[in-house]
């Protein structure tokens, strides 16, 4: 048997209580699964060096996005056959969708939706709000090598997906990673036509997606920048529990 460990991590108190059910979604479905869970909070940033925690001190996003490969690496390394992220603002929508890829590693699918001008523009790409590595697997060292020597050699400001998605999809783009398609991303322009303010965001998404999604992360920085507010993101939550055919094409 398969030994997997789930892993998710969010700073406490978490700041708003739409996370909560995010949260259990996903421990739910590890249970489900017979899959450990392991939750840390700010421990999660105790095993970086230093140097890059003092760097990354106004971008805990960053720092984040490195001290997630360690909890990883260090799940494998204390015996466990496969080590999955999840980020706390992730809803799994469908359990029997969500399921986790063969492959020695794999991220999420990011199929990003925002508005040009009159019409809207889809970009398709990878995340690391979703991640999986087994056991063996030569990609986890790598990324954790690779972003830390980023940060290292990193002057001057830092944007928030510094060394996740933007650094990925870069290589994604060269060397095609394993992508799990049902581990989605909902972009603010689709969270909007789910709340009822605009039309046309959700088809493209269904149009540039493979699949149904499995779970959808919120992106909970867009409350943070002001694109959408808690109140929104407990609706989309309220609205998506148990109804995930409404992210499914017609």
């Amino acid at each position: 048997m398969v030994e997997v460990v789930v892993i998710q991590s969010h700073r406490s108190p978490m700041p708003a209580s739409w996370y909560q059910p995010c949260v259990d979604s996903v421990r739910n479905w590890a249970a489900q699964r017979g899959f450990a869970y392991r939750w840390l909070d700010d421990a999660l940033f105790d095993p970086l060096p230093r140097v890059i925690r003092e760097k990354t001190s106004s971008q805990p996003l960053v720092a984040s996005d490195l001290a997630r490969l360690y909890a990883l690496a260090s799940a494998l390394a204390q015996g466990y056959d496969c080590a999955v992220w999840v980020d706390a603002d992730t809803l799994v929508v469908d359990e029997s969708a969500f399921e986790l890829p063969a492959d020695d590693a794999a991220f999420g699918r990011e199929v990003w939706v925002q508005r040009s001008g009159a019409k809207f523009q889809v970009y398709r790409k990878i995340h690391n709000a979703f991640m999986s590595f087994r056991r063996g697997n030569s990609v986890l060292e790598f990324y954790r090598y690779a972003a830390e020597r980023m940060l290292h050699r990193h002057q001057g400001p830092m944007v928030p997906q510094l060394i996740g998605p933007k650094f990925l999809s870069v290589l994604h783009n060269i060397i095609e990673f394993p992508v799990l398609e049902t581990a989605a991303m909902l972009s603010p322009a689709v969270i909007d036509e789910l709340l009822g303010r605009n039309s046309g965001a959700l088809s493209r998404f269904r149009q540039a997606s493979d699949c149904a999604p499995g779970a959808v992360n919120l992106c909970g920085s867009m409350v943070d920048s002001g694109e959408l507010t808690d109140v929104d993101m407990l609706s989309v939550v309220n609205l998506l529990k148990g109804n995930s055919k409404l992210l499914q094409a017609p």
